[in-house]
């Protein structure tokens, strides 16, 4: 593989990000902040679980990241009569070799889409597990690796929707982020009523960007400094959801690794060599909300678990340049706290 200096490297990353970023928001109009975690989750290596009522785009947002890569690219269509065997694949015997030949299932490919994931029963929804978290399949005894990158992109409609299931505990640990596309602003509504009214959305869709390409842009990320105090952050953050009184269920250590690794990709494409605490605050409520669970009284209540999050950054103390802390944070534009400036850098 071809080595970069970090400079290079970041200045690929945005300028890859972009065309990506443009070629998804041509189809999804007036989300920019969704598009960019996409990208985020994507770049940080993590799977990504879209959670909205029907009709607001879910899919299309899934299948246009998607077709935005030159990479494989397998659908899941999730339904209750789903079997475990369909999405990771099954050892059939060859009559002629006397010998059983594996047969991937459709979680061999470099983005799977899976649509509905709560349709299934949580015993289908568990065959991703191994392969979200170990990037292999088990069958028989015998390990099969995954592709380079690799990245779920699930659907889901609300819990409280007819005919879904709720996704196991672990289930949901393995998704990275949680993101909820919203309904369309009237100005945006009605351009997509201009641009996609005729034809459907994805006919037009090039991939702008090839796998190998996603794949030196992980290497970037990976480069980006985190200083002590970044790290301290967030694993200050986490540990406060495991002792909060409107939690059964707090965030794991996953959860840490997950929000850190996020950071840093968010940092490069802002073009920064360097992760500063807006970026994790700009993406706990993301990363954590959906792995916690709150207590009954809390439900009665209706708290939810996004708001316990906004009370937790609200609390937590934010490090500083000088190695104090403050409990609200302060944006001071061409203050360089925890790194090295990024000369030239655009922001995506």
């Amino acid at each position: 593989m071809t080595t970069y200096d970090d400079r290079a490297s970041l200045t690929d990353l945005t300028t890859t990000a972009e065309r990506v970023r443009r070629s998804v928001e041509s189809v999804i109009e007036g989300k920019p902040e969704v598009v960019r975690l996409s990208l985020t989750v994507l770049l940080a290596e993590g799977h990504l679980l879209i959670e909205d009522v029907p009709g607001v785009g879910k899919t299309m947002l899934a299948k246009a990241l998607a077709r935005s890569i030159d990479c494989s690219v397998r659908r899941i269509q999730f339904t209750p009569d789903l079997l475990p065997s369909d999405i990771t694949g099954v050892s059939i015997f060859d009559q002629q070799r006397r010998d059983f030949e594996f047969k991937p299932g459709a979680i061999f490919a470099q983005i799977v889409i899976g649509d509905e994931i709560n349709r299934a029963s949580p015993k289908t929804q568990s065959a991703l597990l191994e392969s979200m978290e170990e990037r292999q399949v088990t069958i028989d005894g015998h390990s099969y690796e995954l592709p380079d990158p690799f990245m779920v992109v699930a659907t889901q409609n609300p819990v409280e929707m007819e005919g879904t299931y709720p996704l196991p505990e672990a289930q949901r640990d393995r998704f990275m982020a949680r993101v909820s596309i919203g309904y369309p602003s009237a100005e945006a509504e009605l351009r997509m009523l201009d641009v996609h009214g005729g034809l459907p959305p994805l006919d037009d869709l090039q991939p702008v960007a090839h796998a190998h390409d996603i794949v030196k842009l992980i290497d970037a990320v990976r480069t980006v400094h985190v200083a002590d105090a970044v790290r301290r952050y967030a694993v200050e953050l986490v540990a406060a959801t495991r002792s909060h009184p409107d939690l059964r269920l707090g965030a794991s250590p996953r959860a840490t690794l997950h929000l850190l690794r996020a950071a840093k990709a968010s940092s490069a494409l802002s073009g920064r060599d360097y992760c500063l605490p807006d970026d994790v605050q700009a993406l706990a409520v993301a990363v954590l909300a959906h792995r916690l669970l709150p207590t009954a009284q809390a439900q009665l209540n209706r708290r939810t678990a996004e708001q316990v999050v906004q009370e937790i950054l609200q609390q937590t103390p934010v490090p500083t340049s000088d190695g104090g802390t403050q409990v609200q944070p302060q944006h001071q534009p061409g203050r360089v706290p925890y790194g090295r400036q990024q000369p030239g850098a655009r922001r995506v």
